[in-house]
C-alpha cells in the first residue's frame, strides 16, 4: 500500500507481531474465530470467540499504522468482519461487507490489510455475516494520536475500552430462524459490560482499577444490535473528549446515551472515597429496563460498591438535548496538525440531496425492512467485484430508488433487490434520514465521516436547513434518528469505492435496511483507488473470470 522496501519485526506476542517498514509501522494479528460456550447471563450458550476472547481482542494502533489481520474461520458458516468507522481510504476492498467482499468460508482464512490513514479515535469491529454480531466476534479498535500532534487534554493514567451490548440468550442461528419466519426479535434478555454483568454478591472481580486522584480515559462503545444504552459511573462525572474520530468541546456529563454502533471517549478522575463503584449500562426507550453493572475498584479501596445505582434519564427529549450539546472542538488538531475547524463545511454548496425513509413490511408473511421502498439483498457476486470486473449489469441495477421518495413511501409496497446509488466522485451531498416509525433508528456510513448537522422531530423540508449547525457539528460516523423524526448529514464523497449505508439495528440490516453508495473515479487511477488485492476472495460469476487490467497512476 505504501511505497516501502523493507520490514523489521520488533516483537512477537500472543497472536500479534509489530513491524516497521520504511514508512508507517505495521501491526500484525492472527485471529482464530471459533464457537465457545459461555454464560454471560448465567445460562450456558454458544458464543463467537476470537482467540478464545469475548469480547474479541483490542486493536491498539496509532494514526497511519498499517494493520494486517489474518482471520481463520473455524465456524461452520461463512464469516466476515467490518472495521466500523475506519475509512479505508481508496480501499473499500477491506471493508468486510457482503457488498464488497466474498465471505471467508469455513475452514479457510483471509488476511485483511488496511491503513488507519489520517484518523484518530475510538471504534469497534464486528461480524457482518448473518446474525453473527448477536453472539460475539466484536471488539474495540483504538487509534491513538501520533506523538507530534498535540491532544487537547493531559495524558491519562491509563486508557480503558468499555464494550456495551444488549444480549440474547438464543444462538445466532435461532435468531436468524425467527427473522426468516417473519417474526421480529423480542426485547433482549439482558445487557453486558465487556461481556459480563456483575452479580453484586461481593465476589465480582473489577473490570478496571483506578489510583486515587488520577484521571483515566474510558472508550465506551455500543456493539449491540437493537437498544440504545445509557452509561454512567456511580459517584463520578465524565468529561467527553472524543467521539468517533473527532475531538469535541469538553462538556461534563453524569450519563451518556450511547446509541447502537456509537463510541465516546471520556475522562474520569478518581476523586471519590476509595472503594468500589459500579459502571452501569441500561436500556433506553423500553417499558422494561434491563441493566448491567461492572466494577471499578480504587487501588486503595476499602469496601463494596453501593447497591443504590444512579438513575437513568427517561424519554427521548433528554437524549435529543444531549445530542445538541455535542460540539466539534474547532481549535484541536486531530490526525493532522491543522485544527479541525480549518475545514469550513458550512460554506460548501450542496450538489445533491438524498432523502432516505425507512419502512417495514410483512407482505406475504415475510418481514422486510427497506429504504425508500427497496429492501436490499446481497447477490452471490459482491457488488464491488461485479463493478471491477465490468459485469455490474449482470448483477444489479443502479439508482432503483428516487432521491426524493414519494410521500407515502413508508407505507408503500416493498421491492426486494440490491439497492445501489451512483454518487459522483467529490460531490458535496446532503443525506436526510427520515423515520416515520415509532422505534429508534441508528445509521452508519462506511468509508467516510460526516457532519451530523441536525436531528429534529417531525418531517424534513428544505426550510429546515436554517436550523442546521453549519459551524461546529461533530464529524462522526453514526447518527441516531428518534421516532417520528429526521436527521441530516453533510459530506463530500471523495473516497472512491463502494460504501455501505446501513441501519445499526442488525435485524434490520439482515432484512434489508441498507444500501450501497458507488463512488467511481472516472480516472480509474491509483491516485483515487487501489487495485483489487492479490489475495482477494472471489465468488459468484467473477470466480473464474480473467482479472481486469489494473489501474495505473
Amino acid at each position: 500500500m505504501a511505497g516501502v522496501m523493507f520490514l523489521v519485526l520488533l516483537c512477537i506476542s500472543a497472536g500479534t507481531m509489530v513491524g516497521v517498514r520504511g514508512e508507517d509501522p505495521y501491526l500484525f494479528f492472527t485471529w482464530n474465530v471459533t464457537y465457545g460456550t459461555l454464560s454471560p447471563l448465567g445460562v450456558p450458550q454458544q458464543v463467537i470467540l476470537i482467540n478464545n476472547q469475548f469480547p474479541g481482542p483490542n486493536i491498539n494502533s496509532t494514526s497511519n499504522n498499517n494493520i494486517v489481520v489474518n482471520v481463520f474461520n473455524n465456524l461452520d458458516e461463512p464469516f466476515l468482519l467490518t472495521w466500523s468507522g475506519i475509512q479505508q481510504r481508496k480501499n473499500s476492498w477491506q471493508d468486510g461487507m457482503l457488498g464488497t467482499n466474498c465471505p471467508i468460508l469455513p475452514g479457510t482464512n483471509y488476511t485483511y490489510h488496511f491503513q488507519v490513514k489520517d484518523q484518530i479515535g475510538s471504534y469497534i469491529y464486528y461480524p457482518t455475516t448473518g446474525m453473527h454480531r448477536a453472539t460475539g466476534g466484536f471488539g474495540g479498535l483504538r487509534i491513538n494520536s501520533r506523538l507530534l500532534i498535540p491532544v487537547p487534554y493531559a495524558d491519562p493514567e491509563d486508557d480503558y475500552t468499555v464494550i456495551l451490548n444488549d444480549w440474547y440468550s438464543k444462538s445466532h442461528t435461532a435468531l436468524q430462524k425467527l427473522l426468516d419466519s417473519g417474526r421480529t426479535l423480542a426485547r433482549p434478555d439482558g445487557v453486558l459490560v465487556n461481556g459480563k454483568n456483575a452479580k453484586g454478591d461481593g465476589k465480582d472481580e473489577p473490570l478496571f482499577k483506578m489510583k486515587p486522584e488520577k484521571t483515566y480515559k474510558y472508550r465506551i462503545c455500543n456493539a449491540g444490535i437493537k437498544n440504545t444504552l445509557n452509561f454512567r459511573i456511580q459517584g463520578h462525572t465524565m468529561k467527553l473528549v472524543e467521539m468517533e474520530g473527532s475531538h469535541v468541546v469538553q462538556n461534563v456529563y453524569e450519563s451518556l446515551d450511547v446509541h447502537v454502533g456509537q463510541c465516546f471517549s471520556v475522562l474520569v478522575t478518581a476523586n471519590q472515597d476509595p472503594k468500589d463503584y459500579y459502571m452501569v449500562a441500561s436500556t433506553r426507550f423500553n417499558k422494561q429496563v434491563l441493566t448491567a453493572k461492572g466494577i471499578i475498584r480504587y487501588t486503595n479501596g476499602k469496601g463494596p460498591a453501593s447497591p443504590e445505582l444512579p438513575e437513568a434519564p427517561v424519554g427521548w427529549a433528554w437524549s435529543l438535548n444531549q445530542f445538541r450539546s455535542f460540539r466539534w472542538n474547532l481549535t484541536a488538531s486531530a490526525a493532522r496538525p491543522n485544527p479541525q475547524g480549518s475545514y469550513h463545511y458550512g460554506s460548501i454548496n450542496i450538489t445533491r440531496t438524498i432523502k432516505l425513509v425507512n419502512s417495514a413490511s410483512r407482505a406475504g408473511g415475510k418481514l422486510r425492512y427497506a429504504l425508500n421502498g427497496v429492501s436490499h439483498v446481497n447477490p452471490e457476486t459482491p457488488l464491488k467485484l461485479a463493478e471491477y470486473y465490468g459485469v455490474a449489469d449482470k448483477v444489479f441495477k443502479y439508482d432503483t430508488i428516487l432521491d426524493s421518495p414519494q410521500a407515502n413511501v413508508a407505507n408503500a409496497k416493498i421491492v426486494t433487490q440490491p439497492n445501489v446509488l451512483n454518487l459522483t466522485f467529490r460531490n458535496f451531498v446532503e443525506i436526510i434520514f427520515e423515520n416515520h416509525e415509532k422505534s429508534m433508528q441508528s445509521y452508519h456510513l462506511d468509508g467516510y465521516s460526516f457532519f451530523a448537522v441536525a436531528v429534529e422531530p417531525g418531517t424534513w423540508t428544505p426550510e429546515k436547513r436554517k436550523h442546521y449547525n453549519l459551524l461546529d457539528a461533530v464529524s462522526r460516523t453514526t447518527v441516531q434518528v428518534f421516532p417520528k423524526s429526521w436527521a441530516a448529514i453533510l459530506l463530500t464523497f471523495d473516497n472512491a469505492g463502494l460504501w455501505n449505508i446501513r441501519s445499526e439495528m442488525w435485524e434490520r440490516v439482515y432484512l434489508g435496511q441498507q444500501l450501497y453508495a458507488s463512488v467511481l473515479s472516472p480516472a480509474r487511477s491509483l491516485r483515487d483507488e487501489y487495485n483489487l488485492p492479490d489475495n482477494s476472495l472471489l465468488c459468484g460469476i467473477v470466480k473464474d473470470m480473467p482479472k481486469p487490467a489494473p489501474y495505473s497512476i
